[in-house]
């Protein structure tokens, strides 16, 4: 929430104690707050139908700042252009959140390509089961693991969790900001998985913080650096609230996609380390990966 209030002039103390009240809410109160914040312009829009289909209320939201459609659609893109994506492919969109990925998804494929999708929140999967009720290949599935930026209602591990789906069924597996909210042990076990249920040759589009010398460098140079806490194999954006920004060393997220079979095809280092935007395609460093020939 505290994305929503902040801008370039505020000044770093404001956002500081602005984050810490954010980040000291449960997940239920945060999305609660949003609601109620957006409650005017979203009775609005109600009233007018002036909001698109199959887009979300905003008090509804839970998945970051950033105008939904623009965002959506330019990854949509990106999957053209850097992962093979065909009208006919099938594709799993895991922590699908509330639809920015299935939207113009939903507009590309056809009846012979397939979206799964799903997440740990369950209020977006029920947005999206009944927004998506009229296409027959959008399957959207609630998976409750805890997680201490989304949810507490559960004991079950994201480190343990299987993939309800069979071996080499999609040709791309999407993470946007998936692996930004979760730790080792966990990234370790979804590669595992990405890897099983990814066919031979095709790909995997997914997104991190990645702790390379030049983000690190440019980190310690700034006044206002987006990680505070620093760890030997990760750093933290938030010391309480682990899950809510986390980066990792490139060695470390590299031996895990090595010894899955995969193998990185581009990497595009985003702006949350400092970096200039306009040499970076996104906030977060977009990794595509190939899944190797057996």
């Amino acid at each position: 929430m505290y994305n929503i209030l902040l801008s370039e002039g505020h000044s770093a103390i404001y956002k500081m104690w602005l984050r810490k009240i954010y980040y000291a809410l449960s997940p239920n109160l945060r999305r609660m707050v949003r609601r109620i914040y957006y409650f005017p312009i979203d009775a609005f829009d109600k009233i007018t139908g002036k909001r698109p289909a199959l887009v979300p209320p905003k008090g509804k939201i839970f998945i970051g700042p950033g105008n939904f459609v623009k965002i959506g659609n330019t990854f949509l893109q990106h999957f053209i252009n850097q992962c093979e994506l065909k009208p006919d492919s099938k594709i799993l969109d895991v922590g699908c959140g509330i639809g920015r990925i299935a939207r113009p998804l939903s507009a590309y494929l056809t009846t012979k390509g397939s979206y799964d999708g799903f997440d740990i929140v369950e209020e977006g999967i029920n947005w999206c089961k009944h927004a998506y009720r009229s296409f027959d290949n959008f399957k959207f599935i609630h998976i409750p693991l805890r997680n201490d930026l989304y949810n507490l209602t559960t004991t079950i591990k994201a480190s343990e969790f299987v993939f309800p789906y069979p071996d080499e069924q999609f040709d791309l597996v999407i993470l946007t900001s998936v692996f930004t909210h979760m730790q080792e042990d966990e990234i370790k076990q979804y590669f595992r998985e990405i890897s099983r249920v990814l066919k031979c040759g095709k790909y995997c589009f997914c997104t991190f913080f990645l702790i390379t010398p030049e983000s690190e460098q440019l980190l310690n140079s700034s006044p206002d650096p987006f990680f505070k806490y620093r760890f030997a194999n990760y750093f933290l954006h938030d010391e309480k609230v682990k899950d809510a920004n986390i980066a990792f060393r490139y060695e470390l997220v590299l031996e895990f996609i090595k010894t899955n079979k995969l193998s990185i095809q581009q990497f595009n280092p985003g702006w949350w380390s400092g970096r200039s935007r306009e040499t970076s395609l996104d906030f977060q460093d977009i990794i595509v990966l190939k899944k190797q020939d057996n």
